[in-house]
């Protein structure tokens, strides 16, 4: 039987505040993150294009893995065999898991939604998969996750209130179910016919709503009477402008408990992730870095720059002066432009590497202003120097 050994391992205090932004130590049974923080996206148990040294060298802290895709393969009885996602894809640090949520949302017509649970097809071969609360809790469990989100349905934007209503109290429903579950896996009273501990896992409950104010605080407030170790803001990054985007989610992360960590999931931009932190918000994922530098897309203090542009064929520059990372100290525009035209693999793995030290720089150079209580001057400066409109040519080149 599988089972969740009772510990202490997980916890977070809040280390700082300057306004609402704060930093804080988020403890797990693999370490401890500091925050706010930046999870790197491994969808299928890797980080598209580095591996796990590179993202410990480039200042990652936790990642985050894809329910749905592991479910499909190799399947989370595989990889709980295998000693669980740390071992079998060789981090040793924080992992966290989402539920498989988002990804039924997307699915759109290859997925029935009902009170129990959903239907789809799998995107791989088109058997018919099943997912629920509980079942969904029970592969994250297996997963070996230090944290694992709630069950829950995504709410599409635009939805009217009615249809946001819906969803949100659905999803409250679920997280109640997927709450149960995770409680009596804890408890050693849920089933699976095999053995295996795992300290200190944790569960979060996901707010929905929509972007309907009064929908935002009813599931927040019913979400935490639930009693989860900590709370993540869903349903943003679907299609709402960005000064929507962070009103909700400043709303939200004002409703969920001070003593918990605060979780936005899949945002986003970098100046997404400012305007977050400055309304209280702790954790961070999002596909952009390692997506867009696959694409020649890297992101600099000014801005996104497009590699692939003719502009760069015989710039010696690196992509970004005021960058430190192994790329930016060793390769030129013109270098990378190259391996991006020539389809070489190197291309990827490098722009990669540039992206997450960017965004994890970002999040490092956010929490110093924390401590030193100067936030809003590096948010105000921040915002002075980066927009995000792609170009080939950066502001001052």
């Amino acid at each position: 039987m599988y089972h969740i050994a009772v510990s202490a391992a997980f916890g977070f205090r809040v280390t700082r505040t300057d306004g609402p932004a704060r930093t804080g130590v988020l403890t797990t049974a693999h370490g401890a993150v500091d925050t706010p923080a930046f999870m790197p996206v491994g969808t299928q148990g890797a980080v598209k294009a580095v591996t796990p040294r590179d993202l410990r060298d480039a200042g990652a802290q936790m990642l985050l893995a894809n329910t749905y895709h592991l479910l499909l393969r190799p399947g989370d009885a595989l990889v709980a065999r295998r000693g669980g996602l740390h071992r079998f894809m060789g981090w040793s640090g924080p992992l966290a898991t989402d539920s498989g949520g988002y990804q039924v949302f997307s699915l759109g017509a290859r997925r029935s939604i009902d009170e129990d649970g959903v239907s789809f097809r799998s995107h791989l071969d088109g058997r018919p998969v099943r997912l629920t609360p509980e079942s969904a809790t029970d592969v994250q469990v297996r997963l070996g996750a230090d944290l694992m989100m709630a069950f829950d349905e995504c709410t599409p934007y635009p939805a009217t209130a009615d249809e946001a209503r819906a969803s949100m109290e659905r999803t409250l429903r679920w997280a109640r179910r997927a709450r149960e579950r995770f409680l009596a896996w804890r408890a050693g009273r849920a089933g699976g016919g095999e053995s295996m501990t795992t300290p200190g896992q944790a569960q979060f409950g996901v707010v929905q709503g929509g972007v309907h104010p009064g929908l935002r605080e009813a599931s927040a407030r019913e979400t935490v009477a639930l009693g989860f170790d900590g709370y993540a803001i869903g349903g943003l990054s679907v299609g709402e402008p960005p000064p929507v985007l962070h009103a909700t989610a400043g709303l939200t992360a004002e409703r969920l408990p001070a003593d918990r960590p605060r979780y936005l999931m899949g945002v986003g931009m970098p100046d997404d992730l400012v305007e977050a932190v400055a309304r209280g918000v702790d954790l961070f994922d999002c596909v952009l870095p390692t997506r867009n530098a696959r694409n020649g897309q890297l992101f600099t203090r000014r801005g996104p720059l497009s590699i692939k542009g003719a502009v760069h064929a015989e710039d010696d520059r690196p992509p970004d002066p005021d960058c430190g990372c192994y790329t930016c100290r060793h390769f030129s525009r013109a270098y990378l432009r190259h391996l991006y035209v020539a389809r070489e693999m190197t291309a990827a793995t490098l722009n990669t590497l540039h992206n997450l030290h960017f965004y994890l720089d970002t999040m490092q150079r956010m929490r110093e202003a924390i401590r030193s209580g100067s936030f809003d001057v590096f948010r105000q400066a921040f915002h002075r120097t980066y927009s995000r409109r792609p170009r080939h040519e950066l502001p001052g080149d």
